[in-house]
């Protein structure tokens, strides 16, 4: 693996402590970290929008060798998404993060024949061209698997590689209104709501790196690599729990319910006498009683249907007055206070501000500061999870254009006469 673009951050470098001073006893230098679980891992990510390219990410974090291939004259549109500091696009910052870039026309001759080099030196691709493009350009699994057979080749579309939709254009907000998604979100009497994010991208993106690590797990046993084919409307689907089984057995189509749940109450968002807002959830039978005490409604304890979720569900009228009152009454920091120390489920809805200054955040170290050679210090969230002897890093933040086709290049073994042969045909 190739040195990497800029120091690690702060935050999650090691140091190393030494004495050389004469009168202080000798110090034992502490040992280095142990490298990130990925290290050695080379992964080629073509894809742009946002799955497959989050899906990467999220394999560089945790040490892969993540090499963006993006268009020469057209970069990841990730790249102009969303607010942007000095006509620098802030998204990319954190999508493009652990990923050195590198310019490539796969259409062009030379593209193709720099990509099946890089090829036989990867151990993963991750794209979403529309299913058939890449056997146009002859990058199909026949050739890549020829060049590297060892390869696992992750195909992140919107409705997989085959089917009636295969070959229809397709974004993450498709599979969230196609998947049901959609339709059993938002108030019962207003329209069904779309997430202002990119839910089933991030979801997708989630599935596709388990996807590849699963792959790579079957490599160690069989040797041989093998094509992974990611539908987007799927993994959203899988998360929105056991739908088609309650419509096979039974018929039931859930509908939207707003905040509440079909299946206990009191659930939903109650506004305090500060203008903020909690969210209260009793999932659990214990939970919907300490809360019911707390409010000051114990009363409604005994009642036979509350013994139940979903008889709790059929009086969420009820039991939502009852909160909502004795919420509507306090401040959220009084709120959060009693919820507390009664043991009940509570929190505080919180938009990005708050998120940046939340305490269990904070000591979690979620949002880190890394260096940023244009912006300077950057604040973003961490890696994913915590690993306690082989962590993920941050190592730095989403690079340039086409910063390291140079660098990559000339590692896989091109000399400056064939970089500058691709550069005239308008391969890099």
């Amino acid at each position: 693996m190739s040195t990497t673009p800029t120091t690690p951050t702060t935050a999650t470098a090691a140091t190393t402590a030494t004495d050389t001073t004469a009168t202080s006893p000798a110090v034992r230098p502490e040992a280095p970290p142990p490298p990130p679980p990925l290290t050695g891992l080379r992964v080629l990510d073509l894809a742009t929008l946002f799955a497959g390219p989050l899906a990467a990410t999220l394999l560089g974090d945790f040490g892969a060798e993540v090499i963006k291939v993006e268009h020469p004259a057209k970069p990841d549109p990730s790249r102009g998404h969303g607010p942007a500091k000095q006509g620098v696009g802030l998204w990319w910052k954190l999508l493009g993060r652990n990923k050195r870039t590198l310019t490539l026309d796969l259409s062009k001759p030379g593209g193709r024949t720099t990509l099946l080099r890089l090829a036989a030196t990867a151990d993963v691709i991750i794209e979403n061209f529309r299913p058939g493009t890449l056997e146009k350009w002859d990058l199909g699994w026949a050739e890549l698997s020829a060049a590297n057979p060892r390869l696992v080749l992750t195909r992140v579309t919107a409705f997989g590689q085959f089917g009636p939709y295969a070959h229809r254009p397709g974004f993450g907000t498709l599979a969230e209104a196609m998947s049901g998604f959609a339709a059993i979100t938002g108030e019962p009497d207003a329209p069904p709501t779309l997430p202002p994010f990119g839910l089933a991208d991030s979801i997708a993106a989630l599935a596709t790196a388990y996807a590849v690590m699963t792959a790579l797990a079957a490599r160690d046993r069989t040797g041989g690599g093998q094509v992974v084919d990611m539908a987007i409307i799927e993994p959203i689907l899988a998360v929105l729990g056991p739908q088609p089984t309650w419509y096979d057995q039974l018929g039931y189509v859930q509908a939207r319910t707003g905040n509440r749940s079909a299946n206990n109450a009191p659930r939903n968002t109650y506004r305090t006498a500060d203008g903020s807002w909690v969210a209260v959830s009793t999932s659990a039978q214990s939970i919907a009683e300490r809360v019911l005490r707390l409010v000051g409604r114990p009363e409604l304890i005994d009642e036979p249907w509350f013994a139940t979720g979903a008889g709790r569900a059929a009086h969420a009228d009820v039991l939502d007055a009852a909160v909502g009152d004795w919420v509507a009454t306090r401040s959220r920091t009084e709120v959060l206070a009693e919820f507390e120390k009664a043991e009940a489920a509570v929190a505080p809805v919180q938009d990005v501000r708050d998120v940046m200054e939340d305490p269990q955040y904070q000591a979690l170290n979620t949002i880190t500061t890394v260096p940023d050679p244009e912006l300077g210090p950057l604040r973003m969230q961490n890696v994913l999870f915590r690993l306690s002897a082989t962590p993920g890093a941050i190592r730095w933040t989403g690079r340039p254009h086409g910063a390291d086709t140079d660098e990559v290049l000339t590692e896989l073994g091109l000399t400056p006469a064939q970089v500058r042969a691709l550069r005239e045909e308008g391969a890099v």
